[in-house]
């Protein structure tokens, strides 16, 4: 992907990887729109970062998205990326009843939402010379941490509905691409994953992100992330033992 000159929408962009990720991209050179449901979040990384914008937007709401994305393309005529970065993370239960308010939550905010937001803007996507989607998905996807069955799910699925849109979109000008970090020190798990010494910097995972970005790959893969990547298949059943046996022995609660 080219990474300068572009007109770039981030949701999710008040912390954590999406404020990582606007952050870099703004000072490549890219005019930069981010969003979020936190007004006081999106004004300090706008203050912070002079000519940055945002724009409030409640990526559960199907009625948010599509007045933002009336928005985007009224006053941002050259938008040409979408970053679908808005997500969150819950422990669930998946040996046992589900909290059916965790599940419709999740579901709702980390696929309808990147669904919907993509749908909104994909027509005047295919209108640039050069444009792209891209999903910000997880290594959880492919090599799932057990007491977050739900959150993993989510990212499953947004890989493969990632694969179909690429399919569905080669030969026009918009490329697909997918985002999959590893385990990085961000409020997404709350404090504990803040500051877990385990889990990949953000600085560190924002800077090899951008330089694998700035490549011809469709997956944006760190090598912290490959190997949780490159598990899937028919024994991979090993592995997943083995990393949460690992994770349930270290206390991990995130």
């Amino acid at each position: 992907m080219k990474l300068t000159g572009n007109t770039i929408f981030i949701t999710g962009g008040g912390s954590g990887i999406g404020r990582g990720l606007a952050e870099a991209l703004h000072g490549l050179g890219n005019e930069v729109i981010i969003s979020g449901r936190r007004k006081g979040h999106l004004d300090e990384v706008t203050k912070a970062n002079p000519g940055m914008k945002s724009v409030e937007l409640d990526i559960a709401s199907p009625e948010s998205i599509k007045s933002v994305a009336a928005k985007l393309i009224a006053e941002y005529p050259k938008l040409n990326v979408v970053i679908n970065n808005a997500g969150i993370f819950s422990v669930d239960t998946a040996e046992g009843v589900l909290d059916d308010e965790v599940l419709v939550s999740t579901v709702t905010t980390n696929v309808f939402g990147p669904l919907r937001m993509t749908s909104a803007l994909i027509e005047h996507l295919k209108g640039q010379d050069a444009a792209a989607v891209i999903y910000v998905t997880s290594g959880l996807a492919f090599t799932p941490l057990a007491m977050a069955a739900v959150y993993n799910s989510t990212k499953a699925a947004i890989h493969s509905y990632a694969l179909s849109q690429r399919y569905k979109l080669k030969g026009t000008s918009v490329k697909v691409l997918e985002i999959a970090p590893p385990y990085v020190q961000t409020e997404l798990g709350g404090d504990q994953q803040l500051n877990d010494p385990r889990a990949m910097p953000l600085k560190e995972f924002i800077d090899e992100t951008i330089k694998v970005l700035g490549t011809d790959a469709d997956e944006v893969l760190t090598e912290r992330v490959k190997p949780l990547r490159n598990n899937v298949g028919p024994n991979e059943y090993e592995f997943v033992v083995k990393m949460n046996d690992m994770m349930t022995a270290a206390g991990h609660k995130s």
